[in-house]
């Protein structure tokens, strides 16, 4: 199979990644870098042997996929263009400003064939893909995404920023409609929400507390889940996932001894994975692990939270 002529829209802090993780695979050939920044997008092509360009329109109908890196804003209106020149696009977090506009690429991506696969990174982290093997839907579950301060994303609230990595997580593990959401949060130093928490109900009875934060003085990325005799904990940020569960042995009469098992994974590169599946699912028809309906799901959750913050 002759290589996929790929090219990144967008060549900012994340855009300039996907261009080297294209650039690395053999079976790609990154042929553009776009930014209506002439610049950005000159240094980062000259780094990889490619051309640079300012109108994303200049490569419809010329390339078979697309990395979409430019601000949320425009994720509908670009990856529109690309889907209905028959392009695959994987488009970063959140897929898109408006559920309406998730629905019309969801649609489009149908119609075209192609794949339209959203940039959940978390998914692709080797701890997270533990949690796959779970058999027991969680019954609670609690997250904490604590980070300083950072200007690079303050063009959306910290519910779409950050916490929408543990939505999208818990809303596939749960696997069940939202019934209720209760949620509050406050700007500190910028105009939207900088710190949230939100309990989200679901219909099959799994409760979630999930807190984000981008005003930390400490980086934390961690999960803990509560189902039928069983405990985990997820450290996303170092990659260890613990599994505590009841064994068939006593710690004390009729109370049951508790097994531990942890599980330390190496450092990886989640994009690289990413942007792999990403080739492969072009190359083979599979679905994507995060489908444009996943981002979908986990932009509704988000958008319901972050209205229910503005009420307040």
């Amino acid at each position: 199979m002759s290589k996929l002529k790929c090219a990144v829209i967008g060549a900012g802090y994340l855009g300039k990644f996907h261009a080297e993780k294209y650039a690395s695979l053999k079976d790609c050939e990154l042929v553009a870098v776009v930014d209506i920044n002439a610049e950005a997008a000159q240094q980062v092509a000259e780094k990889h042997g490619t051309r640079a360009l300012t109108d994303y329109q200049e490569l419809l109908g010329k390339v078979d996929a697309v990395s979409i890196v430019v601000p949320t804003s425009y994720h509908h209106s670009v990856s529109k263009d690309f889907l209905n020149a028959g392009a695959h696009v994987l488009v970063e977090k959140p897929i898109t400003v408006t559920v309406e506009e998730a629905d019309e690429l969801i649609a489009i991506a149908k119609e075209k064939n192609v794949i339209l696969q959203v940039g959940h990174l978390e998914r692709f982290n080797p701890a997270v893909r533990g949690l796959e093997k779970m058999e027991d839907k969680p019954l609670f579950i609690e997250s904490h995404r604590l980070s300083p301060f950072n200007p690079r994303a303050n063009d959306v609230s910290v519910v779409l920023d950050l916490m929408i990595h543990d939505i999208d997580i818990i809303m596939a593990l749960v696997d069940s409609e939202v019934e209720k959401i209760d949620a509050s949060g406050t700007a500190v130093l910028t105009q939207g929400t900088d710190i949230a928490n939100a309990r989200i109900t679901f219909k099959n009875g799994c409760v979630a507390n999930v807190t984000a934060s981008r005003i930390s003085m400490k980086m934390e990325r961690k999960m803990r889940m509560f189902r039928p005799c069983s405990y985990i904990s997820v450290d996303f940020q170092n990659r260890v996932l613990i599994k505590h569960r009841t064994g068939e042995k006593e710690m004390f009469p009729g109370i049951p001894e508790i097994v531990t098992e942890e599980s330390v994974f190496e450092s990886g590169d989640a994009l690289l994975d990413e942007i792999k599946h990403f080739v492969n699912c072009i190359k083979t028809g599979e679905n994507p692990l995060v489908p444009g309906e996943a981002g979908r799901k986990a932009l509704a959750t988000a958008i319901e939270i972050t209205k229910f913050l503005t009420h307040r």
